[in-house]
């Protein structure tokens, strides 16, 4: 017989009205990562006429609190005061519902709520008794909302009134307010409707009270929600987990959010000091713009783990232990993140702060200087953590060496695309490793770039094809017209981007339709006014254009297109397949170069229309990674 894993929840039912009195006296409270996310009004009327006839509504899913490791700052749902009582459970899902009858039906203020073009309104709610009481109506039409003046108007006119209680037993439209308010209010109202009207109508009035009461108030009063509850021992990542699969109305949140939330408990305002630290990183560098709040924490992670394991190691070490059995892992999953206490976070932060600046440094000096160049924003993560790890370290030249030859394998590789959690759990301990003497790491040791790539990178959204431009900047690619090259200053000044060597338009106006004259080995870098002045026109045509209005000789613009790696010979005589395939040999040797290993070369790989019947896979590169949000998963295995 195979054992059965316990389970940490139990499922019931409980009293709506024991939960709304919960709701009162807050020991039923939202976490602080609950979004605010208001139903619109038909909605809410609609929730109420279910609940008026005992028709389900839903399950609400509740986390009791009381375990150490699993503290999120708490708040009332919307419409309760404002406690200083600790709540026993948090509600996890079930907001909307539960905030929507909170204030229908105990509240003595308007219900929070938006119409149908989300425009926020303020609503009373009331149950027509005669309407309810008739069989031939529908329930959904006896629930009536009314602004917050309680009249209904059109353009000219008034057409309903319930501003006082006189014209509410007029009408005979109970307020909602009262179904779980103070028992006495609903008991006076009562009795004011039983003496309102005529004396002659009291017998029917009477009636009228005692089936509204039976048929009705009961069924609010004896409504029953199923709940699923999770006892406080569950972990907090199985916590966050459950609560990301049950919350599909709601917006995803992220690891940061959930962490912000657990760091709250603490009076430590999280969000806060991002904001601040996010800036200054911008600052320092603007391409660290496109550090992420999940990026930071994945390195503080990565951080955390590490330094347990040196101390783990340095412990057994001087114990004389060799087994590895409970080694701490080398680590940054959404569950290692969630694990990070404040004085992780206290405690790694700067360093980490520091590692990022040094990984901007290091990637500007590659001629990457926006976050939209940046090949793989993922792979910052990394980057920053060995940096902070090796420290001073990382400045020597032979040792930035080693992690530039590092970076553009991933580049070229095209590793950081999925599954990226694993990869910089590797990274850190094996890049260290290898800049103290140690064996490549396997993002150095795995990297391949397959020549017949080159024909099917045509659009920017890939890492590979940012990559290959990044290098001809560097390495002393020089502009067409200006003969500048392309630094940081001439990047900005003269909007630089990557243009077609031959145009587009040639190809149209010469009537050939080749797929590769899209490909990267079609582009280089550019200034805007150059590329203008390309135009649609042949190779030959421009480059004497450029030689005439902007006075450079022959040899001088033969060096400036060398410097993009282009023969002169060959693209002055227009030949395009000639011109593709000295370009392709030559970008692969630059690719060579900074990968620091050979590229296998196949026949007939640099034909202009070996890349006609190719697969455009680009896109299998373009993903930042997978820890944007908590529904992430954990399958992927830590370094042991």
């Amino acid at each position: 017989m195979t054992g059965r894993a316990a389970t940490t929840f139990d499922s019931t039912v409980e009293e709506l009205w024991k939960l709304i009195g919960q709701v009162s006296d807050g020991t039923l409270q939202l976490p602080e990562f609950q979004r605010d996310w208001v139903w619109d009004d038909e909605r809410i009327r609609s929730l109420l006429a279910s609940v008026s006839v005992g028709y389900p509504i839903g399950t609400l899913m509740l986390l009791q609190t009381g375990n150490p490791e699993v503290r999120f700052k708490a708040r009332p749902i919307q419409g309760a005061l404002a406690t200083s009582v600790e709540p026993e459970r948090m509600l996890l899902d079930g907001q909307q519902r539960m905030t929507s009858l909170y204030q229908a039906l105990a509240c003595d203020a308007p219900v929070q709520t938006q119409d149908d073009r989300k425009k926020p309104i303020q609503r009373w709610y009331y149950i027509d008794m005669r309407r309810a009481l008739d069989q031939r109506v529908d329930r959904d039409e006896a629930i009536i909302s009314v602004p917050v003046t309680r009249q209904q108007r059109t353009l000219h006119d008034v057409v309903l009134d319930v501003s006082s209680e006189e014209l509410e037993w007029e009408q005979c439209l109970f307020p909602l307010r009262l179904v779980f308010g103070p028992h006495a209010e609903t008991r006076r109202w009562l009795r004011g409707l039983e003496r309102h009207g005529l004396p002659e109508e009291a017998k029917a009035r009477e009636d009228l009270m005692d089936r509204f009461d039976a048929e009705v108030l009961k069924a609010f009063e004896g409504y029953l929600m199923p709940t699923i509850v999770l006892g406080k021992e569950s972990p907090k990542d199985a916590v966050c987990q459950v609560f990301e699969k049950v919350n599909t109305g709601g917006v995803s949140l992220t690891v940061f959010e959930l962490l912000t939330a657990t760091f709250a408990a603490d009076d430590f305002d999280l969000r806060e000091d991002w904001k601040r630290t996010h800036e200054a990183l911008a600052a320092h560098n603007p391409m660290l713009r496109a550090v992420e709040a999940t990026d930071f924490l994945q390195t503080i992670a990565l951080l955390t783990t590490y330094d347990a394991r040196r101390r783990w190691d340095e412990r057994a070490l001087s114990n004389g232990e060799v087994e590895e059995d409970g080694r701490p892992a080398v680590s940054c999953k959404r569950r290692d993140v969630l694990r990070l206490t404040l004085e992780d976070y206290e405690a790694w932060r700067e360093l980490a702060v520091r590692g990022f600046e040094y990984a901007g440094r290091l990637l500007t000096s590659q001629y990457l200087f926006t976050p939209k160049d940046l090949p793989y924003r993922t792979q910052l993560v990394p980057l920053a953590a060995i940096f902070a790890v090796l420290g001073h370290v990382a400045e020597e030249e032979a040792v930035k060496a080693k992690l530039r030859r590092w970076y553009w394998c991933g580049v070229f590789g095209e590793l950081y695309g999925s599954a990226t959690e694993t990869r910089f759990a590797r990274d850190l301990p094996e890049v260290v490793s290898w800049v103290g003497g140690g064996p490549e790491p396997d993002t150095v040791a795995q990297a391949n770039f397959a020549p017949g790539r080159l024909h099917t990178l045509r659009r920017r959204q890939s890492a590979a094809y940012k990559g290959l431009y990044a290098l001809l900047m560097r390495d002393g690619a020089r502009d067409f017209r200006t003969g500048e090259t392309i630094q940081l200053a001439t990047y900005f000044d003269e909007q630089v981007d990557i243009h077609h060597i031959f145009p587009q338009g040639w190809f149209k106006d010469q009537g050939i339709d080749n797929p590769v004259m899209d490909s990267v080995v079609n582009k280089t870098p550019l200034s805007k006014l150059t590329n203008i002045q390309i135009g649609k026109k042949a190779p030959s045509v421009y480059l004497s254009a450029i030689e005439a209005k902007y006075r450079l000789s022959r040899e001088e613009l033969d060096a400036i297109l060398r410097t993009h790696v282009i023969d002169p010979e060959i693209i002055r005589t227009d030949d395009f397949d000639a011109f593709y395939a000295a370009r392709f040999e030559e970008l692969l040797q630059r690719i060579e170069a900074a990968m620091g290993k050979p590229i296998p070369r196949e026949p007939e790989e640099a034909s202009a229309s070996a890349g006609q019947e190719s697969v455009d896979y680009e896109g299998a590169a373009a993903a930042d990674g997978p820890l944007s949000t908590v529904g992430t998963g954990d399958e992927l295995a830590s370094v042991s």
